[in-house]
């Protein structure tokens, strides 16, 4: 798929058709909670994700078996893709309270279809203006999600391995490393403020993924009891 984004319509079409859109956009389509996880940005976005699904996810795969680690990928990409569009949900209530000031939601639809917004908006949504906006605008791409679930696995079945980010060459248990991931994202999704990744990362996506990953190996650890896990 990234070929095809590159190659297929100038690179538009692609993000059109496969990019995960707010709900309310016109553009959403509901196969996008399942595409986006196959489409990046640029080369260094799917390099990288690649890279840290290689070295987390080789040692995971081996644990689970195949077939159970891409039922795990997926639904980690799922549950990543939810909790992000849950955060953007705050839109909501910013649309309320332009039907309460006396505009309808279609025409308020219509016009964030457009690519335009109402001067009037602004004071009504004060604050939340920029967020109201931008969440309608939002798409989503990358397998960041999925991936994050897959960190946790490798934490949970290998918690004693040492970690290390490349700009801070000090080596972490993963026990204590992923959280601390995992809490910068967090941190980051709240406050607005990038740490390491770029600032149009969809960070409660990462939060998500990695809810979901951790939330499916504790059921697995307490249900399962087949050879490939828990042994």
């Amino acid at each position: 798929m990234f070929i095809g984004t590159l190659t297929v319509g100038n690179g538009e079409a692609f993000y059109q058709w496969f990019a995960l859109y707010f709900p309310k956009n016109p553009m959403f389509q509901p196969w996008q909670v399942l595409t986006h996880m196959f489409m990046h940005g640029n080369f260094m976005h799917i390099a990288f994700n690649m890279f840290a699904l290689w070295m987390f996810g080789t040692a995971v795969e081996q644990i689970f078996g195949w077939k159970k680690f891409i039922t795990f990928y997926l639904l980690s990409g799922f549950g990543a893709a939810i909790i992000q569009v849950a955060f953007y949900l705050q839109f909501n209530t910013g649309l309320t309270t332009l039907i309460e000031s006396g505009a309808s939601q279609s025409d308020v639809l219509s016009v964030l279809s457009e690519g335009k917004y109402s001067t009037a908006w602004v004071p009504l949504l004060g604050d939340n203006f920029d967020s109201f906006i931008n969440a309608f605008n939002s798409t989503m791409v990358g397998a960041s999600g999925a991936i994050m679930g897959v960190l946790v696995a490798f934490g949970m079945l290998f918690p004693d391995s040492k970690l290390m980010l490349i700009f801070l060459p000090v080596p972490i248990k993963a026990k204590y490393f992923i959280p601390g991931i995992i809490a910068l994202d967090l941190f980051s999704a709240i406050t607005g403020n990038s740490i390491f990744s770029p600032s149009n990362t969809a960070y409660m996506a990462h939060v998500g993924g990695a809810l979901t990953g951790f939330l499916l190996m504790y059921f697995w650890k307490k249900n399962e009891k087949d050879k490939y896990r828990w042994n």
